[in-house]
C-alpha cells in the first residue's frame, strides 16, 4: 500500500513563503503524476500543481508565478516552493501520486493534509 506524507505547512505573514514536501512509500512499481490539491473551508479541493512522469508541468492560474513545483524521482519525492503567499492561499494541501504496481494496475493516493495559514 502506498503511504504519502506531507511536511513543511505553518502559518506565515502575507509575502512570506513555505516549501511543502511529499514522500511516498510502500508498495510502489512506478509513479507517474504528482501534484498538490488545497482545499479551504466552504470550497471545492482544487488542483494546485501538477508535476507529469514525463517532467510537465501545470498550475493553476491562481498560483502561477509564485509557486514552483519539483520532483525528485530517486526518492518519490515532489515538493511545492509557494513564494509571495496570499491570505487566499489558506487552505489545507493535499499531496496526490498516480501510480502502477507491478500488475499493470493504476491507482492513486493522498497524503492527509498539511494546514498553511496566511495571514495579512
Amino acid at each position: 500500500q502506498v503511504q504519502l506524507v506531507e511536511s513543511g505547512g505553518g502559518s506565515v505573514q502575507a509575502g512570506g513563503s513555505l516549501r511543502l514536501s511529499c514522500v511516498a512509500s510502500g508498495s510502489i512499481f512506478v509513479i507517474n503524476a504528482m501534484g498538490w490539491y488545497r482545499q479551504a473551508p466552504g470550497k471545492e479541493r482544487e488542483l494546485v500543481a501538477v508535476n507529469t512522469g514525463g517532467g510537465s508541468t501545470r498550475y493553476a492560474d491562481s498560483v502561477k508565478g509564485r509557486f514552483t513545483i519539483s520532483r525528485d524521482n530517486a526518492e518519490n519525492t515532489v515538493y511545492l516552493q509557494m513564494n509571495n503567499l496570499q491570505p487566499e492561499d489558506t487552505a489545507v494541501y493535499y499531496c496526490k501520486a498516480d501510480h502502477v504496481n507491478a500488475g499493470g494496475a493504476r491507482n492513486h493516493s493522498w497524503g492527509r493534509g498539511a494546514q498553511v495559514t496566511v495571514s495579512s
